[in-house]
């Protein structure tokens, strides 16, 4: 077999964010927590990972800071981008600026020393991200031995599937592994896919388990429609219904690899009231549900 061109295998560029976001008109909760972004470099501080499947334009802790003194989010968790391989530098560098409100999700191979593990965590780590969507990181395969390894640390795993029938290839592990896990972008279950989908069901089983979580981020890419996405509706509200307990909202700021128009993150914020329709459930979704998985302290109100 020929050996693949430069051409082919070289990372895919990657637009920016829509860098003015609009002040969003939901006004979102004191303590409300932005559970899935990213930070990007700087470049020239921290390299991309030459195994990286994409390269993004510099999108700074700075940049997040700015984009939620705009949407009023007060907390974040920064999941390590993809770019940047296994070298969670320039996340923990981010962390380092404001560790009280800040949290993030490492991507580590498994094998490392539970000292590197353990100073990571002293920095604001609390989970660590296999994907099966970008390159450089770390596969399903490291799953029983990442979740062994993190788990005396309190520390989840995430899961970042490309197709959403994945799921049903490691259901299993996810319920024989004995950590808690978060289910990135409602598994990647399209609109299409439905509620009926066997990847649907698989969700809603693991959510009774109690240590299953799943996040409401980046469905932009999984409807079929333009915003607001109405045909992802049945999925979301069901899930919400389910489990109300177990639910995450992210912005997914600054949308590498995005196969639609770039949203703008205001128009985002806003999507959340049309998909939790219930007061009380937004405040779990928004500010319980993250301080509880991630550590934060409790807020005055």
């Amino acid at each position: 077999m020929a050996a693949p061109s430069a051409a082919a295998s070289a990372p895919k560029s990657c637009p920016g964010p829509d860098r003015n976001p609009r002040r969003p008109r939901f006004a979102v909760p004191q303590g409300a927590c932005d559970t899935h972004v990213h930070v990007f470099g700087p470049a020239a501080q921290f390299p991309f990972s030459p195994a990286r499947s994409y390269t993004p334009e510099d999108c700074t802790v700075e940049d997040l800071f700015a984009l939620h003194e705009v949407l009023g989010i007060d907390r974040v968790v920064i999941v390590h981008g993809g770019a940047h391989g296994t070298d969670n530098r320039a996340t923990l560098a981010a962390l380092d600026r404001a560790p009280e409100r800040m949290r993030g999700v490492a991507v580590i191979p498994s094998g490392l020393p539970q000292a590197e593990i353990e100073a990571m965590h002293r920095r604001g780590m609390r989970g660590c991200r296999m994907s099966t969507v970008v390159s450089g990181g770390a596969s399903f395969e490291h799953l029983p031995r990442l979740a062994a390894e993190t788990r005396d640390f309190g520390w989840h795993l995430v899961l970042h599937f490309h197709r959403a029938e994945e799921l049903l290839d490691v259901e299993r592990e996810l319920v024989d592994c004995g950590s808690p896990f978060v289910l990135d972008h409602l598994a990647r279950i399209t609109a299409a896919e439905g509620v009926g989908s066997e990847p649907f069901a698989a969700v809603l089983r693991l959510l009774d388990t109690s240590r299953c979580w799943v996040k409401l981020a980046s469905l932009y890419r999984l409807s079929a429609e333009p915003y607001p996405h109405r045909d992802m509706l049945p999925l979301i509200h069901r899930v919400v219904a389910h489990r109300p307990d177990r639910i995450l909202w992210g912005s997914n700021w600054p949308h590498p690899i995005c196969p639609v128009p770039m949203p703008n993150d205001g128009d985002l914020v806003d999507l959340i009231p049309l998909w939790i329709l219930d007061a009380d459930h937004r405040r779990l979704a928004l500010v319980d549900n993250p301080a509880a998985l991630y550590g934060f302290a409790p807020t005055d109100d």
